[in-house]
């Protein structure tokens, strides 16, 4: 590559739209009188949850002139998939009562994506389409303008990644940002590696940590000053995702690692397995927050992490607690949500709804939960993660649909020559 690319990751696995995956199912000639009566009971006794895009009845043409014929879905095949005796004992009453001719058929088994998918899912048998209905720019791509601020960031975050605790190996490193302002909220690099506390004084004027950005200008210029290490990626993107050896240190790509390297380091490094580079931008955005809007509760105060979501009451005794004012949190999400990810209200933003995140490696699936916890708006990485990618590589975790949030999710291809110290 001689240029910086924007790829988006769609929420599905992508395929030709002719060798989309199939299943098999059971299905049956009707009369139209009984159409109605079939799919209620039918719904009732195999439903197809999973396959909502599979419409249950095809009025098709007759091979034979011009007349339709209606052919209903009973139910999906078992593993015996040649044998009629497979199909579940509620249908099979409905097939006796009725006198059905059940038949094995194809259907294909995943929603389409796109609209050349769906007009060759209806040549096998009828199926829904629906487009995307989030309105999340970037995903029909990006202008010039916008394009260099993605590179920009991405290109913090490599610098980043190239600074750690315990080792000379890159590690993973995130940067949040609010893309109405295109500032930086937070940024972090991998910190399962810490010196221990015998040991802090003598390495932090080596190593320092990468501090949030915001809270003080004294911060901004000490994470500004922290030495990158002799570290030199590899000469293309794709080697810097195959290179295991050398990569050993990037936590979302080795979430075990720590285990191995906790006996070998002996003492002078103490090790915490939840402190991805994403989990840790997450923190100092959190505590940037607590510090630009405190409100009357006092940031340090411990019962804020109460799980029933109650604090303490400054002006009474310790065993009373009163409710979070949730109006108050639903008008800064809604101040969130239509672009002003930091009310100019004085109200405390709603976590980090609306932001974007940076990261070098794809992040796990630890990683992208806490990022939907947090009501992330996209998310761009610029090396898949073979080993555990929750968001393109391994899972798609954007496209669960059970999630009460999604994000979008974009790959940014570098240039050979970016990846060069």
């Amino acid at each position: 590559m001689k240029k910086w690319e924007i790829l988006h990751i769609p929420d599905k696995i992508p395929f030709k739209p002719d060798e989309q995956p199939t299943i098999d199912v059971f299905a049956s000639v009707i009369e139209p009188k009984l159409t109605n009566t079939l799919v209620r009971k039918l719904n009732e006794v195999a439903p197809m949850e999973n396959y909502r895009h599979i419409k249950r009845v095809w009025k098709k043409k007759s091979v034979e002139g011009g007349d339709f014929q209606l052919i209903l879905i009973l139910s999906l095949v078992g593993e015996n998939r040649n044998e009629l005796e497979s199909i579940p004992d509620d249908v099979l009453e409905l097939i006796n009562a009725h006198q059905l001719n059940p038949f094995i058929t194809k259907v294909h088994k995943y929603a389409a994506i796109s609209k050349e998918e769906w007009r060759e899912q209806c040549r096998l048998w009828p199926t829904s389409y629906h487009p995307p209905t989030y309105n999340i720019e970037g995903i029909t791509g990006f202008n010039e303008e916008d394009s260099e601020s993605i590179f920009h960031f991405m290109k913090m975050v490599l610098e980043l990644a190239k600074v750690g605790y315990c080792t000379d190996e890159v590690v993973n490193a995130a940067v949040i940002v609010d893309p109405s302002t295109r500032q930086v909220i937070a940024r972090a690099n991998d910190q399962t590696c810490q010196p221990s506390t015998s040991t802090v004084s003598n390495t932090s004027s080596e190593c320092g940590s990468v501090e949030q950005n915001g809270i003080a200008a004294s911060h901004q210029s000490d994470a500004d000053a922290v030495a990158i290490k002799e570290t030199q990626f590899s000469n293309s993107s794709h080697a810097v995702a195959e290179n295991k050896e050398s990569y050993t240190a990037v936590s979302c790509l080795y979430p075990w690692n720590w285990t191995e390297q906790n006996s070998i380091a002996g003492n002078a490094y103490s090790w915490h397995p939840l402190q991805h580079a994403a989990l840790v931008a997450i923190e100092h955005a959190s505590s940037r927050d607590r510090h630009l809007f405190p409100g009357p509760v006092d940031p340090e105060d411990q019962s804020i992490n109460q799980v029933d979501h109650t604090i303490s009451s400054p002006n009474s005794s310790p065993a009373k607690r009163q409710k979070f004012d949730f109006t108050k949190d639903v008008k800064v999400l809604k101040a969130c949500c239509n672009g002003d990810s930091h009310s100019e209200g004085g109200e405390r933003p709603y976590l980090c709804t609306g932001c974007d995140i940076f990261v070098a490696w794809e992040p796990c699936t630890m990683c992208a939960m806490a990022l939907v916890h947090q009501r992330i708006r996209r998310i761009f990485y610029a090396f898949p993660n073979p080993n555990c990618g929750a968001l393109g590589s391994v899972y798609r975790l954007q496209g669960e649909k059970s999630l009460n949030h999604h994000y979008a999710v974009f790959r940014v291809l570098l240039p050979e020559e970016s990846l060069e110290t």
